[in-house]
Formats: structure tokens, C-alpha cells, sequence
């Protein structure tokens, strides 16, 4: 991971999600592969679950295809392990919820992400002050536990979000779901600034992010832009009408919004 944003330098990362198995197990491995081709530098990829609390309508709808569409977590590493076999570069880091973890089994989910060639986890779900029955183990595989500061991590929080954080620190800009509000510059600029006062990891910035124009403003600021939203809406609705290029259209969208990211003037604080 810190390789990969070490070799962006000096313009930010950009970081795409899509869910596991939507529209399908058959097509998530070409959609891996398109956002590659796209731009992204490093891909987050959705474990499916029934009850996403954090995520709006877009991804809601997302994992509820990927659930009918009969995807499992074995499946998904099945599949992110066949990504890794023809990409041994791409960072990949699985986003989800706890519960299907702990159903797992968090000792033999870590073996088995990280043999498959998961680079980090981020869990949305869990506290740090409850993460004992799932860090441990991340960290024995050397897998990143990815945390998340939101706009209400307070100063004197802010070190037990950081505490046992890896890879990077996942801002999320808006108090609310995914997909819906999105922050204004001044608000991105100056809680990048408060959290790169705090630690050294790069600080990634997502939710409200949707349009090139949006992504390009947070690049500027920030270390790392997350899109996950608009890519999932592009994947419903062209699995709806029956495209017959899916990966084709999600590559399309990516490199608009790389281009946008490459492109930005940085402005990011020292």
C-alpha cells in the first residue's frame, strides 16, 4: 500500500469501489479489471451483506444484486484470488461489515484473504474499542485495518480511531450515508489538515464524491479519492438495459474520473 501511493506521488490516489459480485460473480472479475485499465490505483471491493447501515440506495441496491446473484464471502476471495493472479500490483482492499467476518470466522477470514491476496480490510462497522476479536488476526497475515475518521471524530477521539490504523486513513466528508450529501472544498481542505496533523498515513477522502468535478476538488486536498457510488449506479443500470459491455462502460467512467484526479492543481498541506 505504501508502495502504491508512494509511486502516485505527487497527485492523489484514485480509489474505486464496486460490490463483490454485482451484477454478477461472472463479471466482477472484467469490472476489476476495468477500473484497473480505467485509472484506479487501488480498488475496494464490497463484501455483499444484507443490512449495509452505512450505505445509501446505490450500494444498498448493489449488494442485494450481488446477494441474488448467489455471492458468497468464499466466493468473493475466490474471485479476488483470480484477480491477484493476473494483477500481483493493484492494492485490493475488501469493505464491508462485520457479521459476515465473524460468521466466518475472523482467524480463518484473515488466512484466507490474505492467501488469496487481500492487501487490507475495511470494516465500517466496527469500533476500535471492539475490534479485539478481528485485528489480532488481520495483523498476524499482515493485512492493513483501514479505519475511518468522520466529521463528529472529535480531538480527543481521533487517537483511538488512529490507534492499530494501517495503510490509510479513510475520511468519510459527509455525516450520513454513502451517495448522498457531498462536502464543500473548504470543509475537505481543512479535515485533511486536521487528520495529517495527527498521523502519517495517508489520508484517503470519500462519500459524496460522484462526478470528476467532485473528484478532481478533493484530490487537490487530500491524499487518496474514493468513488463508489456513481461506479455502482453505472453497473445497475447497465446490467438493467441489457449492455452488453459492463466492464466496458465502468472503464469509460474511471478514466474520466482519473483523468480529473491526474489533472487536479494540489494544494494539500504540508
Amino acid at each position: 500500500m505504501a508502495r502504491r501511493f508512494a509511486g502516485v506521488a505527487p497527485r492523489a490516489a484514485l480509489v474505486t469501489f464496486v460490490c463483490g459480485g454485482d451484477p454478477s460473480p461472472e463479471l466482477t472479475p472484467a469490472i476489476l479489471e476495468a477500473l484497473v485499465e480505467g485509472g484506479a490505483d487501488i480498488l475496494e471491493l464490497g463484501m455483499p451483506f444484507s443490512d449495509p447501515m452505512a450505505d445509501g440506495p446505490s450500494i444498498q441496491a448493489g449488494n442485494l444484486r450481488a446477494l441474488g446473484a448467489g455471492v458468497t464471502l468464499a466466493k468473493l476471495l475466490a474471485i479476488v484470488s483470480g484477480f491477484r493472479a493476473r494483477d500481483a500490483e493493484t492494492p485490493l482492499v475488501l469493505m464491508g461489515y462485520v457479521n459476515p467476518v465473524l460468521a466466518y470466522g475472523p482467524e480463518r477470514f484473515a488466512r484466507d484473504a490474505a492467501a488469496a491476496g487481500v492487501d487490507g480490510v475495511i470494516l465500517v462497522d466496527l469500533p476500535p474499542e471492539e475490534a479485539d476479536e478481528v485485528a489480532p488476526h488481520l495483523a498476524a497475515q499482515g493485512l492493513h485495518l483501514i479505519r475511518l475518521a468522520t466529521p463528529t471524530t472529535d480531538d480527543r477521539r481521533l487517537p483511538t480511531v488512529l490507534a492499530g490504523a494501517s495503510g490509510f486513513l479513510y475520511h468519510v466528508a459527509v455525516a450520513g450515508i454513502t451517495g448522498a450529501n457531498s462536502a464543500a472544498e473548504a470543509e475537505v481542505a481543512a479535515a485533511v489538515a486536521r487528520l495529517k496533523a495527527s498521523t502519517r498515513l495517508p489520508v484517503a477522502v470519500g462519500f459524496g464524491v460522484r462526478t470528476p468535478a467532485q473528484a478532481a476538488m478533493v484530490a487537490a486536498h487530500a491524499d487518496a479519492v474514493v468513488v463508489g457510488s456513481a461506479i455502482v449506479d453505472l453497473i445497475g443500470e447497465a446490467a438493467a438495459r441489457g449492455a452488453n459491455d459492463v466492464p466496458g462502460e465502468v472503464r469509460a467512467f474511471v478514466a474520466r474520473l482519473a483523468a480529473a484526479v491526474r489533472a487536479a492543481p494540489r494544494k494539500l498541506a504540508a
